[in-house]
């Protein structure tokens, strides 16, 4: 209970000691959110901590409160508090005193999104920044991967149970491998050439290693992909007749690729989810086109697939395939920035 409110800040209580424990004899940087979201506010966390790490390379040691119920339980779900999950990040330090306030602002926009569509992270899941994770930089790294803080970890509240999920940056390569793979193998790979995984806004993609890239390559042949679904802006599927008709966007059509091989190849379904068609791949005994609930159902067998991952690195035009009467149809990607300029053309 806390004495100046008279509110149960019981939730709260248990993320500082967490914190206290593992940096003791130290005080954290807090960074309170001025307007609370539930009055109108636009950051949702009721504030971000940051505590001067020595583990390892010296960093910023970023957590989160406000996924979990830091005050009253308000949830019906007994067993875990709020989301589940607080988010910490780590990043490398330099010779500044106080920590750089940009991952501050980037765990709030993670928090708009969570808070606004109700989609929380977990271990092993990634999500593309759309940019540089430090605006008006040059860095590489564009996205996001999730794994349990290592040195946190998980706790019980008396809200219910949380983990500390750690955002980890990653170039826009990576992100894709990591789709490719199990993600929380990836990041455990990662972390053998980055310890704690920390940010460094200068470093370069790991793909580029040879040692990280075929471990990688024997990973994904090991154990496939863990992620089934794979959202497109750009798709749209059609059956007419007993044949199949699936425009893609030429941009992402190579990753499309790699995640059959790492998904079907494995026996397991992918779902291509875009703005107004979905499409599900599956393996079968023989190819199989099917509508299904406005779903085109494409079943492949070994041949049919090696075509389909054979075409889609191609460049923009019209495929027909004949192991499955299936026609695809790649059109020129355009990347544009923020403003909507257009940036290149992936044809």
């Amino acid at each position: 209970m806390n004495a100046e409110t008279g509110f149960s800040q019981e939730g709260f209580d248990a993320v500082s000691r967490a914190l206290e424990r593992l940096y003791s004899g130290q005080e954290g940087i807090f960074y309170r959110t001025v307007i609370p979201y539930a009055l109108g506010g636009k950051d949702p966390l009721d504030g971000i901590e940051v505590w001067k790490s020595e583990h390892g390379v010296p960093h910023w040691h970023y957590v989160t409160y406000g996924f979990t119920e830091l005050y009253e339980k308000e949830s019906d779900i007994s067993q875990e508090s709020g989301y589940g999950f607080e988010l910490t990040f780590r990043l490398k330090r330099g010779a500044e005193e106080q920590p750089p306030a940009w991952p501050v602002n980037l765990l709030q926009n993670l928090a708009r999104y969570v808070f606004s569509t109700g989609n929380g992270f977990g271990p092993g899941h990634h999500m593309s920044c759309n940019g540089p994770i430090a605006l008006d930089t040059d860095t590489k790294l564009t996205a996001l991967g999730f794994r349990v803080d290592p040195e946190l970890g998980e706790l019980d509240t008396p809200n219910g149970h949380m983990r500390f999920l750690q955002a980890v940056a990653l170039t826009g390569d990576e992100m894709e491998a990591m789709m490719c793979w199990d993600g929380q193998r990836f990041l455990e790979e990662l972390e053998r050439c980055i310890p704690l995984c920390l940010t460094d806004l200068k470093r370069v993609s790991q793909m580029g290693q040879a040692a990280f890239s075929e471990a990688w390559k024997a990973g994904v042949e090991r154990d496939g992909s863990s992620v089934g679904v794979l959202y497109l802006d750009e798709v749209e599927a059609q059956l007419e007749d007993g044949c199949g008709y699936l425009r893609l966007g030429a941009g992402r059509a190579p990753l499309l690729a790699r995640m059959l091989r790492a998904r079907v190849g494995k026996g397991r379904d992918l779902c291509l989810y875009g703005r107004d068609s979905t499409v599900r791949f599956r393996s079968g005994v023989r190819p199989v086109l099917a509508w299904e609930d406005g779903i085109l159902t494409v079943t492949l067998d070994e041949a049919a697939m090696e075509e389909l991952c054979t075409v889609l690195p191609f460049h923009a035009g019209k495929y027909p395939l004949s192991a499955v009467p299936l026609s695809i149809v790649l059109i020129p990607t355009r990347i544009t920035d923020a403003e909507g300029h257009v940036l290149e053309v992936i044809e």
